[in-house]
């Protein structure tokens, strides 16, 4: 028997939608070199590309993509959210000393961080 398929039954896969791939390279981005404006791109498109799938009926394909752009694009704003809450408290912290009277005198101070944490 030949191992080549009838002109009629080769298998079709759909081309990727473009905002798919946009979606996820954007999520790449996102966790890379672009933070959070990566991240914000990836979470637009992502949506977009799957209602552009889902409104093609089968002539569009990246679904997959689209989801994983989606869930990279959650991560890197849960990782920026995250980022600026540390950020915030290592700038606030030394007022935060400074206010309960801790400046220069370093035998209170581990006390005093575990007091205010």
């Amino acid at each position: 028997m030949s191992d080549q398929t009838p002109y009629g039954s080769a298998s079709y896969a759909p081309p990727n939608s473009s905002m798919a791939i946009v979606s996820l390279v954007a999520g790449i981005l996102g966790l890379t070199f672009f933070p959070l404006l990566g991240s914000i791109v990836a979470l637009i498109t992502g949506s977009m590309a799957k209602k552009e799938i889902h409104a093609s009926r089968g002539a569009l394909g990246g679904e997959g993509l689209a989801k994983a752009g989606v869930i990279l694009g959650w991560i890197g704003v849960g990782l920026s959210v995250v980022g600026c809450c540390v950020a915030a408290v290592i700038f606030v912290l030394p007022f935060l000393l400074v206010a309960i009277g801790i400046s220069q005198d370093n035998s209170m101070l581990l006390p005093a961080l575990m007091a205010v944490l």
